[in-house]
């Protein structure tokens, strides 16, 4: 195995860690660090301490930042009307025009003549653009397959123009990433079931798979106190329409319906970036709590009496399932919020789709605690065995050694 000097290209620095992304992210590059050079080429953290904490946390770890002085437009405002107008007339998804610059290029470019790397990661999907027409090796990192997430957006949406937008989003996903996974040296994925949907759909050859994990030894039971089977926790990045639309189905349906059988029921919401119309709803709303950009979510699992995740929307895997079992705690979702994972309804977690079948699987875990947890144990043990990162590490040092072994790319064309 050489060392080999890996440029790695991203939307934003993964530090502090807030999201599933991010988790992922920080948890596997600072394990391949140990043995390889990493340049990390990002665009700027919307918040300068973030910026500053983050870079300090990536340089102690012995990866080099490369901070873009340009922000990712934000997902809101009125300025983000006049961007989606103007997407209209690209060829190319909104989420790869709104992450494309000439700052972040130009500082590829310099890389690339003053210090070239020997492989190129593409941390994000749309971060493929990047390595349009350029030389090289290159791989591309699909935390989900976008195109999937999209036709779920799409077939969720009952508004028509909306309904419009989403498919004409969806379908140029699918050309780009038609495109992205076969230029790619190597394309990898976070599961099995991602890696033959982009082999069988787009024609990608050999899709590498490298799981989402979970650090086990930070993660895990908590020995004092009890947990309360009224409280019912939700955790993810509220900027991320998926988990949007799940906390809207449980402020509106899904609630209600298990209060109305046990009115001691509540929920307790914690994510990254919430919305001001979540937190003035919210405000002073009986029966939910919201905990913002929190330093640490291990307190709300250890005191939660199950996970909830009515996922409906969404793609690759859910590092938040992995992490609440890892912890002991007990987890209800949906067939797709489970989707990537290797678990099994009735045995690690309950997968239960639809509104009605979802309230019913969340009041038989308040009404049998003991029977919820002990299920949790056992999905705990499935975590420890195929879940922790450094095994995961491993695998993706060995997709590198392989993408670096092959002939250099000529420049990736479409």
């Amino acid at each position: 195995m050489s060392r080999l000097h890996v440029a790695v290209l991203d939307e934003e620095l993964p530090f502090p860690l807030t999201s599933g992304k991010r988790i992922r992210t920080f948890n596997l590059l600072t394990q391949l660090a140990k043995t390889h050079r990493i340049t990390y080429v990002a665009h700027r953290n919307p918040d300068d301490e973030e910026v500053r904490v983050a870079a300090k946390a990536l340089r102690d770890h012995g990866i080099f930042p490369i901070v873009v002085e340009r922000e990712i437009p934000p997902k809101s405002g009125i300025g983000l009307y006049g961007r989606l107008f103007k997407n209209l007339f690209s060829p190319l998804p909104y989420s790869v025009t709104s992450h494309a610059s000439k700052q972040f290029q130009a500082a590829v470019d310099r890389l690339a003549k003053e210090d070239p790397p020997d492989l190129w990661h593409c941390e994000w999907t749309p971060y493929a653009q990047t390595m349009f027409r350029r030389t090289g090796q290159w791989v591309v990192m699909a935390h989900n397959v976008e195109s999937l997430i999209w036709q779920r957006y799409t077939e969720n949406e009952r508004n028509p123009f909306k309904h419009w937008f989403l498919h004409k989003q969806w379908k140029r996903f699918e050309q780009f990433e038609a495109w992205a996974y076969s230029a790619a040296s190597r394309a990898i994925a976070v599961s099995r079931e991602d890696a033959d949907r982009m082999e069988r759909q787009f024609g990608a050859k050999d899709v590498a798979v490298v799981d989402n994990g979970v650090d086990t030894t930070f993660f895990k039971p908590c020995e004092v106190g009890e947990r309360d089977p009224f409280k019912l926790l939700y955790l993810g990045s509220l900027d991320w329409r998926p988990n949007q639309d799940a906390v809207r189905l449980l402020l509106d349906t899904i609630l209600p319906r298990v209060q109305a059988l046990e009115p001691k029921a509540r929920l307790v919401i914690v994510g990254r970036k919430p919305t001001d119309a979540l937190r003035a709803e919210l405000t002073n709303r009986p029966g939910v709590e919201l905990h913002a950009d929190v330093p640490d979510v291990r307190p709300f699992l250890h005191a939660a009496g199950m996970l909830v995740v009515p996922l409906r929307i969404g793609g690759g895997s859910r590092l938040k399932i992995l992490e609440a079992l890892a912890a002991g705690t007990p987890v209800i979702t949906t067939t797709i919020g489970v989707e990537g994972l290797r678990l099994r309804h009735g045995e690690h977690c309950t997968a239960a789709d639809g509104a009605e079948l979802f309230s019913a699987a969340i009041v038989d875990a308040i009404r049998l605690p003991k029977s919820a947890e002990v299920q949790a144990a056992v999905g705990r043990a499935r975590v420890l065995a195929e879940y922790d990162w450094s095994g995961l590490a491993t695998k993706m040092d060995d997709v590198w050694q392989e993408a670096t072994a092959k002939p250099p790319s000529k420049g990736a064309t479409r």
